[in-house]
């Protein structure tokens, strides 16, 4: 059975307070090395530098652990991971920075990777051969950090900290200059091409340039710059001329510059301040003229030759350049003209004048150049295509007197004014070679050869003739001949032959006679009275 409890009789409970516990020195011990820990943690969170990632096309020796971070030649951190991307194209490096080095991990450092390398500008990276691959840090000038780069294929061309300035070139084409090319100031080395880009309009050039200190002084706003890659073989109206900077120019190219010797108290040119690229330096230290007058030339002949940039002279000495050669349609007469424009500076012609006041004075005006130009022309000054070198066949611009030349009147309303011309000496040879061929052409060549043909054939039939008549009768003649010959050795060569007995005998008969007429001329010189009275008759003794 189950025991009824009682309800009513059930004792009430009684709230009875917690007892406190009291603190335990045992627990200090935890409590201080828990916060000790703390301490040494933030401690060096607060120690560590950032942790960057660095993200490189291929990261050749590069190894976690292994690989440090170097700027200046001095470890600033360390290669801690290796790993691919998730498109697998790419190499992610972690690297850990040490606090000391925080300040250069900013928003436009650059890194790279150090190894052996030869360039344009000479060999770096040797030290790598022993010591390994290492990245390499360029500091920037932002004040943002940042934490993840994409990484050089190259190392710059220079860094932050080293003294020169920048400047641009400007040039049609980049030619045989690269990255690292360079560059020459008085063939001394001075500084390097860091980089190209096209402009904006893609019809030009722009080389960006670094001049170390302390030569970017001499780039001023009148400096030159000109191409000194390979070796410059130019050929004109003044003949070869070969021109370089040094081997290496020869190899890899370069660029020269230099400020003209007459231009003084010239300030240096600011950093990123423009320049133009000329081709050589021959075109970059022209004179600029301020003075110019151009004037057009037509002639009846080939322009072959002459090429723009060709001298224009007076009497030989240079006065102006040939700027364009090319054909004009003359449309009244429809025909096309060889056309020359040339430009003439009167400030060179004037340097070679002797001070004259007057002459000056009218040189500086338009009005003035124009009257001194009539006036030459009228004296019979024309401009005539010459002969610069007889082995390259340049040609170029003479002025120079000829006598019995018609007045010509220039019409100086036209822009450019006309000067009239006279035909070249080559051009007078080749009409004369021209008249000689045509009077070839003229001989009737086909008749003289059929005359010639009857000719030989009638010297062929003498020939025949002479062979089956005359030389028989010839032959038979010479035997003849031959006989007699015989016939004659024998009666006068031959030892018994009887002439000889005869011509012996007869001799013989000479010499008596001979001996006798002696004796005779001796009696008489005794006795000359012989004569009259005869030889005595010797008496008897």
């Amino acid at each position: 059975m189950t025991e009824k409890i009682d309800l009513d009789n059930i004792p009430e409970a009684a709230i009875v307070p917690k007892k406190r516990m009291r603190f335990s020195v045992v627990w200090i011990i935890p409590i201080v090395a828990a916060l000790v820990a703390i301490g040494i943690a933030v401690q060096r969170i607060l120690s560590e530098g950032p942790t960057i990632t660095i993200v490189f096309k291929a990261a050749e020796g590069v190894e976690a652990g292994k690989t440090f971070v170097k700027y200046n030649d001095v470890n600033i951190g360390e290669v801690k991971t290796v790993r691919l991307s998730e498109d697998f194209t790419k190499v992610v490096v972690t690297a850990k920075i040490d606090k000391s080095a925080e300040g250069l991990i900013v928003e436009d450092a650059e890194f790279w990777v150090e190894k052996p390398r030869v360039t344009l500008s000479g060999v770096s990276g040797i030290g790598t051969l022993l010591t390994g691959n290492f990245i390499g840090l360029k500091m920037g000038k932002s004040k943002r950090p940042r934490h993840n780069f994409i990484g050089r294929d190259v190392p710059p061309a220079i860094t932050m900290d080293q003294p020169g300035r920048i400047f641009i070139l400007q040039a049609d084409n980049l030619g045989s200059v690269g990255i690292g090319s360079p560059l020459y100031y008085r063939r001394l080395n001075v500084g390097q091409v860091i980089g190209y880009d096209l402009a904006g309009d893609g019809k030009a050039l722009h080389i960006k340039i670094f001049v170390n200190a302390p030569y970017d002084k001499y780039v001023t706003n009148e400096t030159r710059f000109w191409e000194a890659s390979g070796i410059d073989v130019t050929m004109g109206a003044s003949g070869i001329n070969v021109d370089t900077q040094s081997v290496v120019s020869m190899l890899v190219g370069g660029i020269a510059f230099e400020t003209p010797s007459l231009l003084k108290e010239l300030k240096p040119a600011d950093a990123n301040a423009a320049f133009t690229l000329f081709r050589n330096r021959a075109t970059a230290m022209a004179e600029h003229e301020t003075v110019i007058t151009p004037y057009v030339l037509y002639f009846n002949e080939s322009l072959l030759g002459l090429s723009v940039g060709a001298p224009v002279t007076y009497r030989g000495l240079p006065v102006g350049e040939v700027t364009a050669v090319g054909l004009e349609y003359d449309q009244a007469k429809d025909f096309i003209h060889p056309r020359v424009d040339i430009q003439l500076y009167p400030a060179r012609f004037m340097a070679h004048v002797k001070k004259s006041a007057a002459l000056e004075e009218q040189a500086r005006s338009e009005s003035g150049r124009h009257v001194f130009m009539q006036k030459l022309i009228d004296k019979g000054v024309r401009a005539q295509l010459r002969s610069g070198n007889i082995l390259t066949g340049q040609l170029y611009v003479a002025f120079d007197n000829f006598r019995g030349v018609p007045k010509v009147k220039i019409d100086w309303t036209k822009t450019p004014a006309e000067l009239p011309v006279m035909p070249s000496g080559l051009e007078d040879l080749k009409t004369k070679i021209n008249d000689v061929l045509a009077r070839i052409d003229k001989i009737p060549l086909n008749a003289i050869g059929e005359d010639m043909k009857k000719l030989l054939a009638g010297l062929d039939g003498m020939v025949k003739r002479v062979d089956r008549e005359v030389l028989p009768e010839l032959k038979t003649t010479l035997d003849a001949l031959k006989h007699v010959l015989k016939s004659t050795d024998a009666t006068l060569v031959g030892k018994d032959a009887p002439a000889q007995q005869e011509m012996r005998e007869a001799l013989q008969e000479v010499r008596r006679a001979a001996q006798a007429v002696s004796g005779l001329v001796d009696y008489l010189e005794r006795n000359p009275e012989a004569l009259v009275r005869g030889k005595t008759q010797e008496k008897s003794k």
